[in-house]
């Protein structure tokens, strides 16, 4: 039986890092299938991704048993996961619901591996989305009054289904700070712009009114500053004067279902590490 993991870390960049995890790897019987590293000068930061397989049936908690000697050593921030689990993801959507039948098909075909776990709405849409693909649907409107009593069962939704992500896919609803701290790293939002240049109601009509040349999205993990977390994934096209806001508005969904889908596989499969305020993508 083989086991495959994925080992994540950062660091102060010194040198034997490599050495040291690739020696103690060796001991516990993995055979590396992937590596990519990157040291950040400007902060002196060292980031590494490794895939490996063993062939004997090995524990996470074992293995950062062995490891725990070289990350107290390094000053490592030392990630762990089983790369044959499959992960669980929540996906939230609001009326457009073009990001989340992209994010079905692709788990459907197996390009991305994950498992909805749950659909949350504040409208009911995709209800016959989400029984049709026999995924759990959660209708909860948002108001100024409901806002806080939607977010703690948001909260408990992601406790008890042991949910790896949540993804706003194209969920309209602005999540407070202290949401967005306690769910720090594990939320995922399309943003309609290559940059957030247009905000509000109609952004491709914005874009349209400005004679914009290259619309595009932007995927990016969510913060209490709006719009504005480590971006993961971003994606533009041209465009011309010829165009209506309704073409710039299909194009647009176009580019965010597939800029949303990358980045929610580039996570979900460990290569995306948060460098103060970016990311470091292994692709």
């Amino acid at each position: 039986m083989t086991t495959s993991t994925i080992l994540t870390l950062s660091c102060e960049d010194r040198p034997g890092i490599v050495a040291g995890l690739t020696t103690e790897l060796f001991e516990a019987g993995a055979n590396i299938a992937e590596s990519a590293q990157f040291w950040d000068r400007d902060s002196g930061r060292f980031f590494l991704r490794i895939a490996a397989d063993f062939e004997a049936d090995i524990s996470r908690d074992s293995l950062e048993r062995q490891l725990a000697p070289l990350a107290d050593r390094f000053g490592m921030s030392l990630k762990i996961r089983d790369a044959g689990r499959r992960p669980k993801i929540i996906v939230m959507v609001s009326a457009f619901d073009h990001a989340l039948l992209h994010l079905l098909y692709q788990i459907r075909t197996g390009w991305l591996n994950a498992e909805v776990v749950a659909i949350v709405s504040n409208r009911d849409n995709s209800r016959e989305t989400a029984e049709a693909n026999g995924i759990p649907f959660h209708h909860w409107p948002v108001t100024k009054e409901t806002k806080a009593e939607q977010e703690d069962k948001l909260l408990k939704l992601v406790r008890e289904s042991d949910c790896d992500l949540v993804v706003l896919a194209r969920y309209m609803q602005i999540l407070s700070d202290n949401l967005s701290k306690r769910l720090s790293g594990k939320v995922i939002n399309i943003h309609h712009s290559f940059l957030p240049s247009f905000k509000g109601a109609k952004p491709y009509h914005q874009a349209h009114q400005r004679g914009v040349k290259l619309i595009g999205a932007t995927a990016h993990y969510v913060t209490a500053d709006l719009d504005e977390g480590p971006i993961i994934e971003q994606e533009t096209e041209r465009v011309s004067h010829a165009l209506s806001p309704d073409d710039l508005v299909a194009t647009g969904r176009d580019i965010e279902a597939r800029v949303l889908a990358r980045a929610v596989k580039l996570h979900l499969e460990g290569r995306v590490m948060l460098n103060g305020s970016r990311t470091v993508v292994f692709g």
